[in-house]
């Protein structure tokens, strides 16, 4: 009858020995035909298991050896591995729909870490039972049809130098080791997710902390090296930056315990001394029994203690010697690690609860498990009389701390589990596959042995299965898995126990920047009162400012600069401040943008108000002188300098007064088209009729010579010539203007620091200093014009009191330009209609109230007789 084999191979790297290569079996059920090789003291490490796949039924011979375990310590974590292995193949042995009328077994092999015992199990694996010929083999039933190959990279890649060779199914339940993907990639498939993928979610975890200012830990190996090298520049280009880098010793070998106390001595003193409370540690499986045992060390060097955020790597896992029982396990008390996704499985737990020596006398590790865990020998063990109590095989496994052993699945087992089952799904796959027409059970058991190990990859390439527990394994046109990690809070016992508190996850698939994590639920160490840890070189800028480099030091080391006048920044440690958008405005402590108040020059508020008072009260007076000279007509102080343009000049003063009040209020369309318009033409009109006024004086002074023909000029149409023409001229300048770039209601951002300005656009700045510049000519004309004729004898001499109005005109609007442009939003509204209110009044008070005082206080004065008296003095 022929045996058919799966061999896989269960590096177990947390069991570290130094003895030469242990072969050992575990029968469930197994035809064991090795020898089992008797050592002296050792820990057991790595592991290599052979699983067979024997036809049903078939008795099996047991050959238990247990001289091959005297004087054995072990590290009691790693037997749930080992378990986990059993428990797989045992469902896939009780379950007749994965490998009909098949059963599987397993072998474990012990590799030491070495590369020359990883080597050396390799090649035995390629080689006859019972003789080391590599390369040889004529036992058919124990040909390897896969490799399952773990923790560590560095012995992963040392299996795949041997067996890519032979193109046998290898899976890696370790961190992925560095392959050629021509030579290694083909056969080599990995139950560790990817890489990258962690590192990138360190990286998010730390900005969602707002740790940028962390230590770093990795392994003294060649290993190690590559990693620290790809993880610190994933990390600087994130913005994370470093106050250490350090290394510590890849294993605690008793014989390595002299060069562990110097180097862990300096590791400790840098990491207590750092001010980063973040540390990231970059470690393998057994790397928390080296971090434990460098932490004892400070015991004897009195080196201050802190505690310390560790953040632990996926490739990590819980693990101690018997030595180290009662030593303390708070140190990982509130860290956070990533962990290889990983559930619950049915019937796992009360498959841990039904183990004891009585019930698995095939087991020969369970034994030496057994002793160490529970600090006891078996009345059979070799080991000294006072090593402890008597073991009496009922002892529960429940009742160990989880220091100890851990009654729940790790993730380590998880992957072999899963890598025990995807290996038979695959065989069943390609057993279906290709025999499906064969009716006899016998040949399609025979044929199944023919096939080549080869075969195999494609079917896993495409595999995609649902466990035990439900979930999905499948794995990538690449052979890696297809799954993402769990982000782990540990939380510690006064009992040395601990619980690993999912409180988070990295997403699978391509989601490489999915970070979903529950920080409430995270409890951190005690030292921290509860509250979210802080590492970070200094302080955060607050609101109000940014960072500012410092010379000489990371980048994540910086000062804090106030932002400059007109800047904000809203967030903590802003790299440079920032401008409110045009409608907010900075507030007093630079932290946010106030929206603006929009505003214009209103009757509500008391300088609209007051100015419109203003200009109501002046024209008010000036309707008032308009009346007072339409009663008084024809008297001679009224008639003398035609009266005609005495009406239009005060007309033209109360519409100047008035047009200030569409200066006022709200802008609109309408109103914004007649302001500088109607304010130019009346102004226009007001000193035309002064103009044609002090024309008139002259020219009558001129026409009293003897033969002069200017008399005949004299007349009211050289008036209205006048008057229509200078007014013409600025209404066509006002005419182009609306018709090209005409004043439109607008919204000032930038003048006024806090205050949006609601105002009219003059639309051609050009066009609006046209029409100032035409009236300020006009009133220069009418000024020298009226300067030159002060002193000609007039009873009523117009000349002297257009003169004094033409100065205060011209002396208001020469002050009006630098305050106009001096002055913002609204108030350059102010001063434009003080502008107009003054040059107005200036006109109405010079040239009105001498005439008024005459007209209302000294009539007398008005009369002919008195006009012609005087000037008969004057001749």
């Amino acid at each position: 009858m022929v045996i058919f084999v799966i061999l896989v191979l269960v590096l177990l790297t947390q069991m570290m020995s130094i003895s030469p290569m242990v072969k050992h079996t575990i029968t469930h059920p197994i035809l064991t035909h090795h020898k089992c090789y008797h050592v002296g003291d050792f820990i057991i490490a790595g592991i290599i298991s052979q699983i067979y796949i024997l036809p049903n039924p078939i008795k099996f011979e047991e050959h238990p050896s247990h001289e091959a375990f005297d004087n054995i310590m072990v590290l009691t974590q790693s037997y749930q591995q080992i378990l986990a292995l059993q428990f797989a193949v045992k469902e896939i042995n009780e379950n007749p729909q994965i490998l009909p009328n098949v059963t599987m077994g397993f072998h474990i092999y012990n590799s030491n870490f070495h590369a020359r015992w990883t080597y050396l199990a390799s090649m035995e694996l390629l080689s006859t039972p019972g003789g080391f010929i590599p390369n040889y083999k004529c036992d058919i039933q124990n040909s390897p049809v896969a490799v399952i190959g773990g923790p560590n990279s560095d012995i992963c890649l040392h299996i795949a130098t041997i067996l890519c060779t032979y193109k046998i199914l290898q899976l890696t339940y370790g961190s992925a080791p560095v392959i050629n993907d021509e030579t290694h990639g083909v056969s080599l498939h990995q139950m560790f997710p990817n890489g990258d993928k962690q590192y990138m979610g360190i990286v998010q975890l730390l900005l969602h902390f707002q740790w940028t200012w962390i230590g770093v830990l990795f392994i003294n190996d060649d290993s190690g090296e590559r990693l620290k090298a790809s993880m610190l520049h994933t990390f600087s280009q994130k913005g994370i930056c470093f106050d250490f880098v350090e290394r510590f010793p890849k294993a605690v070998f008793s014989t390595e315990i002299h060069d562990l106390v110097l180097e862990g001595i300096h590791t400790i003193n840098a990491i207590m001394k750092s001010t980063a409370n973040a540390v990231v540690v970059n470690g393998e499986i057994h790397t928390i029994l080296v971090l434990r045992t460098l932490l004892h060390l400070q015991e004897f060097e009195e080196i201050p203690i802190k505690t310390k955020i560790w953040i632990m790597t996926a490739e990590m896992d819980f693990t101690a010697l018997s030595a180290q029982k009662s030593w303390d396990i708070h140190f990982i008390h509130g860290s956070i690690s990533l962990a290889i996704h990983s559930k619950d499985l049915p019937g796992f737990h009360t498959f841990l609860q039904t183990r004891n020596p009585t019930t698995a006398k095939k087991d020969d590790f369970i034994r030496v498990f057994w002793e160490n865990a529970f600090s006891c020998t078996f009345q059979s063990s070799t080991l000294e009389e006072d090593a402890g109590e008597i073991c009496t095989g009922e002892e529960k496994l429940e009742t160990l701390p989880q220091s100890v052993f851990e009654m729940r699945m790790t993730g380590h087992s998880y992957s072999i589990y899963n890598a025990v089952h995807a290996v038979a799904e695959g065989l069943h796959a390609m057993y279906s596959f290709k025999f499906k027409n064969i009716a006899k059970v016998s040949e399609r058991t025979w044929n199944l042995i023919n096939q080549q190990p080869w075969q195999l990859h494609h079917y896993l390439k495409h595999l995609s299965f649902n466990n035990s527990a439900g979930e999905k394994v499948s794995f990538d046109q690449k052979g890696n898995l297809i799954a993402g990690f769990d982000i782990i809070n540990w939380i510690t016992f006064p009992n040395h126990s601990f619980l690993r508190v999912t409180v988070g996850q990295i997403a699978s698939q391509a989601s490489l920047d999915k970070l979903f994590i529950c920080e409430d639920a995270i409890q951190w160490p005690n030292r921290f009162n509860q509250a979210k840890p802080l590492s970070q070189c200094n302080d955060n800028c607050r609101s109000g400012y940014s960072k500012s480099k410092k010379e000489g030091k990371p980048f994540c080391c910086y000062d804090c600069l106030r932002c400059p006048e007109g800047k904000i920044s809203n967030q903590k440690d802003m790299d440079d401040c920032f401008i409110c958008p045009e409608d907010h405005y900075p507030n007093s402590d630079q932290d946010m943008c106030t929206p603006k108040a929009v505003t214009f020059l209103s009757y509500e508020e008391p300088l609209g108000l007051t100015l419109a008072i203003i200009a109501l009260f002046f024209s008010f007076i000036t309707v008032l002188v308009l009346c007072i000279f339409i009663k008084h007509q024809k008297t001679p102080i009224v008639k003398a300098n035609n009266k005609e343009l005495t009406f239009t000049l005060l007309i033209s003063i109360v519409l100047s007064f008035l047009c200030t009040l569409l200066f006022t209020g709200q802008p609109s369309r309408l109103t914004c088209f007649l302001q500088q318009t109607a304010f130019g033409i009346i102004f226009s009109v007001a000193v035309s009729c002064i103009l044609a006024k002090t024309i008139i004086v002259v020219l009558a002074f001129v026409a009293t010579k003897p033969g002069s023909r200017i008399r005949s000029w004299m007349g009211k149409q050289l008036a209205n010539s006048i008057v229509l023409c200078c007014s013409m001229i600025q209404t066509t300048i006002c005419t182009v203007w609306l018709s090209t770039f005409p004043p439109f209601p607008d919204l000032d951002m930038h003048s006024m620091t806090k205050e949006i300005v609601l105002e009219c656009n003059q639309g051609s700045v050009s066009m609006f200093y046209c029409v100032l510049g035409y009236m300020g000519f006009l009133a220069i004309v009418s000024f020298t014009v009226a300067f030159l004729a002060r002193k000609l004898p007039d009873s009523f001499n117009e000349a002297k009191f257009i003169t004094f109005s033409m100065l205060v005109f011209c002396s208001v609007w020469l002050s009006f330009v630098p305050t106009y442009l001096s002055t913002k939003g609204k108030y350059m509204v102010a001063v434009e209609i003080f502008s107009i209110l003054g040059s107005t009044a200036g006109l109405l008070g010079c040239i009105f109230s001498p005439k008024c005082y005459v007209i209302l206080l000294r009539p007398e004065l008005n009369s002919r007789e008195q006009l012609m008296g005087k000037k008969r003095k004057r001749s």
